[in-house]
Formats: structure tokens, C-alpha cells, sequence
């Protein structure tokens, strides 16, 4: 899933299978021109167009059902947290 080119995805998802091999079942999301972003209102105003690091748990419907949102980098949720999240929407 890209916002922006697909070409741009493509080259993306290649750079990260050459650095981590696998097989990725799941869409991925580029945001160069920052339109989701700028949608969920995670920008970072003390940064070059970073946003806040924020993790999201979203239905079928599109639905988002939790959110972690931090202002610092260095905190995340753990997988033990997403996890319990995701069972919840099941």
C-alpha cells in the first residue's frame, strides 16, 4: 500500500528484504508527501517531517481501535501490548 508512487514502494520493500530476508503478508504504508500524517496529527514540529512514533491497531472496517502515540522515540509498546490489543478486535 503506498500514498505515494508504487514504483517508489516497490524500491522500499527491496531495500528492507535485502536487509531483513523474509516474506512480508502485510501492506506497507510510504507517506512521502505526508497526507496520513497530516491526518492523524502526528507530526513532529521539532523535526525535518518526521512524525511522533505511533503504532496503530485498526479493524476490517478501518476502524482505528488503539493507538500508541509518543513524543519520545525511545518508548513503544511492546508486542505483549499489541497483541492484547488485537485480541481484543477479534
Amino acid at each position: 500500500m503506498s500514498i505515494d508512487s508504487h514504483d517508489d514502494s516497490k524500491k522500499f520493500i527491496q531495500k528492507l528484504q535485502e536487509k531483513f530476508p523474509g516474506d512480508y503478508d502485510f501492506p506497507f504504508l510510504e507517506d512521502k508527501s505526508h497526507k496520513v500524517i497530516d491526518r492523524y496529527g502526528i507530526l513532529n514540529p521539532e523535526s525535518k517531517g518526521w512524525p511522533h512514533p505511533a503504532t496503530y491497531v485498526i479493524d476490517t472496517q478501518g476502524i482505528v481501535r488503539w493507538k500508541f502515540v509518543e513524543v519520545n522515540y525511545r518508548k513503544r509498546p511492546s508486542n505483549e501490548q499489541i497483541l492484547a490489543e488485537l485480541k481484543k478486535i477479534r
